[in-house]
């Protein structure tokens, strides 16, 4: 390093080959070999090649021995919070039943809120929190976590409180999903539109003053609701300063992707029936496209989210687990980046773009996490591997060596 400036730090991470993710990078990975990074109360002060970089007073200085950091992990679609199993389901549809089919019969997301409403905030904790190490021992830095097995006022607050409690006892940032919206429960059978009177007064309402969710998700499918119903409880949330989500286009195409760019979304979620016009207007709204591929895999699915039309219109791609107890039990974003390259083609560059810049963008943190830049978070996966091809290549198999969360 060059003395013509000093600067202090912190933590001091040297011999590293950086994948700094880099919106716009020259090289692949945003590629730096033989690089610095310095870190001061919790942000990163410097990044790049060691060659170049300036004189620091470190209070610690690790020599990463040739090992590859790249952002931690970010997991932008869980719904990490819930109680019970649904593993009779799974048995099911290895017999023939289809998830609608499961979902009619009053099993699927409704199965979940009777064990999520009779479990207790610490039995949620507990469980949850499981599912959360798992995450976290793949290098997962920062997690979304939705609602949606309540299904009344108390359960979603519940719910989303346990979520809360989380980010402040576990060493990960956790943002909170408010999807009151997920399905209509059985007390509501028929009367979709009285739910969703429920859902945009007295939950947002409780929810909003509580301080409880950063975003408001909707499932606007066949088995759940319209795009008019959709649309009510995205006008309520965005009066109340609420960013929008939405799961569209999974099952079927009702336009629930375009409806949420017209919103300002930051992001539509599974998308595998999503059209040119959809892919069109999220491009025009810079709404990120997050496609779930352990959701596609467990369900058996055969039509696979359009990858060639938002690479095509230059819509932000994001991979995440969907870690959910009926149609993605997956706590591993190292398999999720595999799945996404085997069943839709990512290449494994844009796998880990997927699970890092395109995340936070897709939870409006691209100014704070994603990639390793000065003034971002300090963020960081250290992993025991020759190229950052091997995070997407191998399967069952964890290369962490480190993971840093604000520079601890």
């Amino acid at each position: 390093m060059v003395a013509e400036t000093s600067l202090s730090c912190d933590r001091l991470w040297l011999n590293a080959r950086l994948a700094t993710m880099a919106e716009g990078a020259s090289s692949a990975y945003g590629a730096i070999e033989d690089g610095v990074i310095a870190a001061r109360d919790g942000r990163i002060v410097h990044v790049g090649p060691r060659a170049t970089a300036p004189a620091f007073t470190s209070a610690e200085t690790i020599d990463c021995e040739g090992r590859w950091i790249t952002p931690g992990l970010i997991d932008c679609h869980t719904h990490l919070v819930y109680g019970g199993d649904r593993a009779h389901e799974f048995e099911l549809r290895l017999k023939g039943a289809s998830y609608e089919e499961i979902a009619r019969a009053g099993g699927g997301i409704v199965s979940s809120v009777k064990a999520t409403r009779g479990a207790s905030e610490d039995e949620l904790f507990a469980s949850a929190d499981k599912r959360l190490a798992a995450l976290i021992a793949e290098g997962v830095t920062t997690v979304e976590i939705k609602s949606g097995y309540g299904l009344d006022v108390d359960s979603e607050v519940k719910v989303l409180a346990v979520a809360r409690r989380l980010g402040r006892e576990r060493p990960v940032g956790v943002q909170t999903t408010f999807l009151g919206a997920h399905a209509v429960p059985a007390e509501f059978k028929g009367r979709s539109g009285d739910y969703i009177d429920l859902v945009c007064g007295p939950m947002l309402d409780a929810i909003a003053e509580q301080n409880l969710a950063d975003a408001v998700d909707v499932f606007c499918e066949g088995i759940a609701f319209s795009p008019e119903e959709t649309a009510r409880v995205f006008a309520v949330a965005k009066a109340k300063g609420l960013a929008i989500k939405i799961h569209a286009e999974q099952l079927s195409n009702l336009g629930g992707a375009a409806l949420a760019a017209g919103f300002g979304a930051l992001s539509a979620d599974h998308l595998e029936h999503l059209d040119e016009a959809g892919v069109i207007a999220m491009a025009k709204a810079g709404t990120v496209a997050v496609i779930l591929p352990g959701a596609f895999y467990f369900l058996r699915e055969t039509v696979k989210p359009p990858i060639e039309l938002l690479r095509k219109h230059g819509v932000p791609i994001a991979l995440a687990t969907d870690a959910n107890p009926g149609t993605s039990p997956l706590t591993s974003p190292l398999l999720t980046m595999n799945m996404g390259c085997t069943l839709f083609r990512l290449t494994p560059e844009e796998a880990l773009a997927g699970m890092t810049r395109n995340a936070a963008r897709a939870l409006g943190l691209q100014a704070e996490t994603g990639t390793l830049e000065t003034g971002k978070a300090c963020d960081l996966a250290i992993w025991e591997i020759e190229r950052p091809a091997e995070l997407a290549y191998r399967i069952g198999f964890n290369p962490l060596h480190t993971r840093i969360r604000n520079g601890q």
